[in-house]
């Protein structure tokens, strides 16, 4: 199922244009705002999520910019399966210390379809812990700035005014002046998760974010465009709540998941498939193609399962389907075999081309190898 509208069309001219253009910017209506408050905050995180949230509690150091960066992580079932993910920020400002009992305020963006569904499992967690869990989704909006000639770019060198605009200390005033900055009071930051996809920030709501001015706002469907391309799955429609292995979604990858830290709900089987080694299937970028390698448009649907013709095997199945883009979770030593050997069950004249996402780790590489091998 997906969230966005099913009778868009969406023609490889658009996503051409979407490939060669400039920063854009999409108001993320599918996401909502939630805030954590109170003594036990940091504590309560720390043993829920997949990352390690005490950075999140430490003081600003005198010497350094207080500015601490978002950080991506997931809250699991107790067997390790996905549940929800999270983009957390702490909400503090550079005149502001933390005091003996750390006392911060997190703001997370969440999955804003499962809302309801997500505070009551927190709250089911927080038993008698001292933290506050609102929902602030009316109070504030989640947006991500993307696009050519600016995910590639390191902020604090190539985008001095997209990083500089804050309420953060350390920022340069000049950058916050130009970009209206300082009437909004709030920051963009580098995606936790990749470069490549550009900028994240929360913003109070009824407000424009600064750098939207110049930059071409545009509908949410051209952000999940984007990140089809890139193969990251995002919120529980994407990446199916309760069955999803994290690290067969690329988590560690994405910059979700501590290996050091303590325990968290459902870190046993996350350390056990680490250790082993090998990840046997990934999410990979996929296009729906016809036998003339002609993109297909709206013909397949997520849950279509993909079979090798060659081998005869199943590879996987289809996770997100979106015009002839999608992603899917296939297994590396199939779905690489041949580029015409992919096919979806049921419609065999729909061939399925399987993309090496560029942003993939080296290693992740010669895993596929082993596993070929193997």
């Amino acid at each position: 199922m997906n969230r966005f509208m099913p009778c868009l069309l969406i023609h490889h001219r658009h996503l051409h244009q979407l490939q060669n253009a400039g920063p854009l910017c999409s108001h993320l209506k599918s996401r909502s705002v939630i805030r954590f408050s109170g003594p036990d905050t940091i504590k309560f995180l720390q043993g829920l999520l997949s990352n390690d949230v005490r950075r999140f509690g430490e003081s600003p150091n005198e010497d350094n910019s207080p500015v601490v960066p978002p950080m991506y992580a997931a809250l699991l079932t107790p067997q390790g399966r996905f549940l929800y993910d999270f983009f957390l920020y702490r909400q503090s400002r550079p005149e502001e210390k933390l005091d003996r009992n750390g006392l911060v305020e997190i703001l997370a963006d969440v999955d804003g379809s499962v809302l309801d569904e997500l505070l009551a499992t927190l709250k089911k967690y927080r038993l008698r812990s001292k933290v506050d869990i609102e929902n602030v989704a009316e109070d504030f909006y989640c947006w991500q700035r993307y696009g050519r000639g600016l995910s590639e770019k390191t902020p604090s060198v190539e985008e001095p005014v997209a990083a500089s605009v804050g309420w953060r200390g350390g920022d340069d005033r000049s950058g916050s002046s130009a970009s209206n900055g300082n009437d909004v009071g709030w920051q963009w930051f580098k995606d936790p998760r990749l470069d490549c996809l550009g900028f994240r920030g929360i913003f109070p709501s009824g407000t424009t974010p600064p750098l939207v001015e110049s930059d071409k706002e545009t509908d949410e469907e051209k952000y999940l465009l984007w990140r089809l391309e890139k193969g990251v799955a995002e919120g529980s429609t994407e990446i199916p709540k309760g069955e999803a292995i994290p690290l067969e979604y690329n988590f560690a990858g994405l910059n979700a998941i501590s290996f050091d830290k303590g325990c968290y709900v459902g870190q046993e089987l996350i350390a056990r498939t680490h250790h082993r080694g090998v990840i046997r299937k990934r999410l990979l970028p996929l296009k729906f193609l016809d036998n003339n390698g002609k993109e297909v448009e709206r013909k397949v649907t997520a849950g279509s399962e993909v079979i090798n013709t060659a081998s005869g095997k199943k590879t996987g199945s289809v996770t997100t389907a979106f015009g002839f883009c999608g992603m899917g979770v296939l297994r590396l030593e199939e779905a690489f075999k041949g580029s015409d050997s992919l096919t979806i069950l049921g419609q065999e004249d729909i061939k399925v081309e399987a993309i090496r996402a560029s942003w993939w780790p080296s290693e992740w590489f010669r895993d596929q190898q082993h596993t070929a091998v193997a």
